[in-house]
C-alpha cells in the first residue's frame, strides 16, 4: 500500500505550523510597533500630518481657512492658544484631529504668515505640543476700467502696473467683479442698458436678463453668493414707463443664467432708491429711498428695519458691519448689528471734508479708522488731502492732489492694507465724457499703503475692483 498520502498530510501539517508561527511572529512585531508608536505619541504629544490652506483665496476674500490635521483627536483649542503673525483677526474651531482657523478679513499680499498653536493636547491626555506652520501669500491683482476714444477696456493688473486686457467694448459704463464673474454694464445700439456676464478672464460672455428696456445705475456686487444689484429706470419714463430708480437683485451664477432679476420691495409708498449698499459678509442690504428713511433689510426687501433718516451712505466697513452715513445732523456711524449710532469723530485737520471711507476691521464696532478727503481752497496747502483718521480723530496724511486736480473717489482694499485714490489731473482742461456715468477723459488711480503712506506706481484708469460702488456723479 502506498505511503504517499500520509507523507503529504505530514508535509501540509508542517507547513501550516510554520505559517501560523510566522503569522504569530508578524502579529507580535506589529503589536510591539503599535505599542511603540502609541508610546512615542504619548511622549511627543500631537504631531501634524497635513496642512490645508489656499494663500491666493486668502488674499482675495474674507472667510478663508487654514486647517491643521494631527495624528490624534484633540482637546478643544481656545483662541488664546493661537497666535497669527503678522496680526490678522481669526476664529478657531476644533473637530476631531483638526484645528481650523477662519480669517475674518482677506490677508495682506506678499506676506509670510506664521500660525502658532500652543499647548495642543490629545483627548487621551499626554504631553502638550506646540504646532507652528508658515505660508506665503501671493501678490494681489485687481481689475481696472479705462475709457478711450477708440475703445473701452477692462484690465487685470498687479500693483506694479503690469496689466493685460480682459474685456473690450465700444462703450462700458461700469462693471463689478464677483468671486467668479465680471458683470459689465454697457449700452446697446438703441441706448438701452445691457448687463454682460463673463468669466473672470473675460471669456464666455452672456447677457443678464433685465426688467425691461431702460437704464442701469449704481451697479454693485455682494462679497458672497454671486449676487449683484442695480437701480433701473424705464427708457420711456414720463410717457408710460413706471420704473424709476427701482432696486433689483440678480444672480451672476451660470446656473441662474435665465433667471429674472428680483425686485426689492421697499416698505411704504416711496419705492425709488437714492442710495444703497450690500452689507459685507451678510445677505442684507442697506438702502435709502427718496424719502430719506435708512432701511436695513434682506436682499429682497423683506424684514426691513428703520434706522432713522439719512442723506447718503458713505460706506460700510468690511468685517464689522459699521456704516458711515450722512444725516441731516451730520456724519454718523451706525452699527448695523444692533442699530446703535454715534456722531463720527471730527478729524483734527483744516479743510472741507468729503466722502468718508471706512477701513476694514474685525469686530471693533463703532469708532474704527477711516479714510477721509479734505479740500483746502487756498494758501500754501491748497489741494485735496487724503488722510487716515483714527477713531479719536487723529489724522495721518497719505496723499495730496494739488490744486486744480480732483479726487474722484477713494476705495480701501478688502484686506485694509491699501487705499486706491482716483484722481482727475488738471480738471479745467480735462472735460468729462458724455456717458451716463461721466468721467473726465484722463484719470489715474494712485495706490498708497495705509500703514506708512508708501506710494505704489499710479495706474491709468478708474473703478478699481476694490471699489464697492462706482465713482459718485459729483464730488
Amino acid at each position: 500500500m502506498s505511503t504517499e498520502p500520509t507523507r503529504r498530510r505530514r508535509r501540509d501539517a508542517r507547513r501550516r505550523r510554520a505559517y501560523l508561527g510566522t503569522f504569530a511572529g508578524v502579529l507580535g512585531v506589529l503589536a510591539v510597533l503599535g505599542l511603540a508608536g502609541a508610546a512615542a505619541s504619548a511622549v511627543q504629544g500631537p504631531r501634524v500630518t497635513d496642512v490645508q490652506v489656499d494663500p491666493a483665496a486668502a488674499v482675495a476674500t474674507s472667510g478663508s481657512r487654514l486647517i491643521i490635521t494631527t495624528n490624534q483627536a484633540l482637546r478643544e483649542i481656545d483662541p488664546t492658544q493661537v497666535e497669527v503673525t503678522p496680526d490678522a483677526p481669526f476664529t478657531v474651531d476644533t473637530s476631531g484631529r483638526n484645528i481650523g482657523l477662519r480669517f475674518a478679513l482677506p490677508l495682506h499680499d506678499e506676506t509670510d504668515y506664521t500660525v502658532t498653536v500652543r499647548e495642543v493636547t490629545g483627548v487621551g491626555g499626554g504631553p502638550a505640543a506646540t504646532i507652528t506652520r508658515t505660508f506665503t501669500t501671493p501678490p494681489v491683482t485687481a481689475y481696472l476700467l479705462q475709457r478711450t476714444d477708440r475703445m473701452d477696456t477692462i484690465f487685470r493688473t498687479d500693483l506694479g502696473g503690469s496689466a493685460h486686457t480682459i474685456f473690450e467694448a465700444d462703450h462700458i459704463e461700469d462693471y463689478r467683479a464677483t468671486s467668479a464673474h465680471l458683470v459689465i454694464s454697457t449700452l446697446d445700439d438703441a441706448g438701452h442698458a445691457r448687463l454682460i456676464v463673463t468669466d473672470l478672464d473675460g471669456q464666455n460672455p452672456r447677457d443678464l436678463a433685465l426688467p425691461g428696456e431702460g437704464l442701469v445705475m449704481s451697479l454693485q456686487a455682494a462679497d458672497r453668493g454671486e449676487l449683484i444689484g442695480y437701480t433701473f429706470s424705464d427708457a420711456d419714463l414720463g410717457s408710460g414707463g413706471t420704473l424709476e430708480s427701482a432696486l433689483y437683485i440678480a444672480s451672476a451664477r451660470d446656473a441662474d443664467a435665465d433667471a429674472a432679476p428680483t425686485a426689492v420691495t421697499v416698505p411704504g409708498d416711496e419705492q425709488r432708491i437714492a442710495d444703497w449698499r450690500f452689507v459685507p459678509d451678510t445677505d442684507s442690504i442697506l438702502m435709502l429711498p427718496y424719502d430719506g428713511r435708512l432701511l436695513l433689510s434682506a436682499a429682497d426687501g423683506s424684514g426691513a428695519v428703520d434706522l432713522g433718516t439719512g442723506i447718503q451712505i458713505d460706506g460700510i466697513a468690511r468685517g464689522s458691519s459699521v456704516a458711515v452715513v450722512q444725516t441731516p445732523d451730520g456724519l454718523v456711524e451706525v452699527d448695523l448689528t444692533d442699530g446703535t449710532s454715534q456722531p463720527l469723530v471730527d478729524a483734527a485737520v483744516d479743510g472741507l471734508q468729503g466722502v468718508v471711507t471706512p477701513i476694514p476691521t474685525a469686530g471693533t464696532g463703532l469708532g474704527a479708522d477711516t479714510v477721509r478727503q479734505h479740500l483746502v481752497l487756498d494758501g500754501d496747502d491748497a489741494g485735496t488731502h487724503v488722510h487716515r483718521v483714527s477713531g479719536d480723530g487723529t489724522p495721518t496724511r497719505l496723499f495730496t492732489a494739488p490744486a486744480g486736480d480732483a479726487v474722484l473717489q477713494t476705495c480701501v482694499s478688502p484686506s485694509g492694507r491699501y487705499v486706491a485714490i482716483t484722481v482727475a489731473p488738471d480738471l479745467v482742461g480735462n472735460p468729462y465724457d458724455a456717458y451716463l456715468m461721466p468721467i473726465p477723459r484722463s484719470v489715474e488711480t494712485h495706490i498708497v499703503d495705509l500703514a506708512d503712506g508708501t506710494a505704489l506706481p499710479a495706474l491709468a484708469g478708474f473703478d478699481l475692483s476694490w471699489c464697492l460702488t462706482p465713482p459718485p456723479l459729483s464730488q
